[in-house]
């Protein structure tokens, strides 16, 4: 059993920590990094307590704490075993965003404005963003917050009433005939700033997952620079896979210029770094440039679509 593996001062009374707190800590990791799965069944109260030498009180405090949080379910005549997952899972490849992957979203409108943001304008290649700032829950638990940037002269009557529980996509879609057709999307880890945690409702330096990118309609013109961060306890991404070529599509290099492709706003809101402004003359080239490769990337993507109607 797992539980002999581990050290003798697994759970140490010389430390300050109160021992419930030291044993539900040490339970909590088990499960969050998958080692007790979903339905495993936990140690008893009395194997905890010939384990670490500690009372029954101690043990049930520790456990009356995990069932709490939701990630142990207790119950007479079975002791206790690890909680099914609360997860949410998102295809990170498609366009279409939470509020459309996900029943029973809701979406608030933390800010909405115009902002200056040198790398959001440069990305778009405009000279004006609007910004937004959104906040997903699902059953009233906050999952993800989204910073988005548009080009301000393309979505500057754009309202909270309009992205209130709604698709930013289909909003942009309906009401100025815009359509995202296209994109390129990056996956990274970061902690979670304070104002980041506040929002979250996680510990500050909790891990969340950071998606970002650039989205372009069906011209290859960049009308979208996005980060969202997600609760990695919460979230889960998926990828589809299929057979294809090793070699790396132009569409995929890095744009000149870009920068990574999205803006970020100052202050301890990401849990991440603005990417860095080119040239006046770096950028236009740079835009030229992911435009066509944009072009190209919608070109393969309806054909995989196409390929995969064919097989359904």
């Amino acid at each position: 059993m797992w539980l002999d593996e581990l050290p003798d001062n697994a759970i140490d009374p010389a430390d300050r920590t109160p021992l419930h707190r030291q044993l539900s800590t040490l339970l909590r990791a088990r499960i969050t990094d998958g080692s007790l799965s979903a339905g495993s069944q936990l140690p008893t109260e009395a194997d905890l307590q010939a384990r670490f030498c500690i009372s029954r009180s101690v043990v049930r405090q520790a456990l009356l704490t995990l069932s709490a949080e939701g990630l142990i379910q207790r119950g007479r005549g079975r002791g206790s075993v690890v909680a099914p997952r609360g997860e949410h899972h998102r295809l990170v490849q498609r366009i279409s965003g939470l509020s459309m992957q996900l029943s029973e979203v809701s979406t608030t409108v933390l800010s909405l404005g115009k902002e200056s943001d040198p790398a959001a304008e440069a990305t778009l290649g405009v000279s004006e963003v609007l910004a937004i700032r959104r906040l997903r829950s699902v059953d009233g638990e906050p999952i993800a917050v989204i910073h988005t940037w548009l080009p301000y002269e393309v979505a500057s009557s754009l309202t909270v009433d309009d992205l209130t529980d709604m698709s930013l996509h289909a909003t942009l879609r309906k009401r100025f005939d815009v359509s995202i057709v296209a994109g390129r999307r990056q996956v990274r880890g970061v902690a979670a700033s304070t104002s980041l945690a506040e929002s979250l409702g996680v510990d500050v330096g909790a891990p969340v997952l950071l998606l970002e990118g650039v989205s372009v309609d069906a011209s290859g013109v960049p009308v979208e620079s996005f980060r969202t961060w997600h609760r990695a306890d919460r979230v889960v991404f998926d990828i589809d896979v299929m057979p294809g070529s090793d070699a790396r599509s132009a569409a995929f290099e890095p744009a000149a210029g870009a920068g990574g492709g999205t803006g970020a706003s100052g202050g301890d809101t990401g849990g991440g770094t603005s990417a860095g402004t080119s040239s006046s003359s770096d950028v236009s080239a740079g835009d030229d440039d992911l435009a066509g490769r944009m072009r190209r990337l919608s070109a393969e993507l309806a054909e995989v679509s196409e390929l995969l109607a064919q097989r359904s």
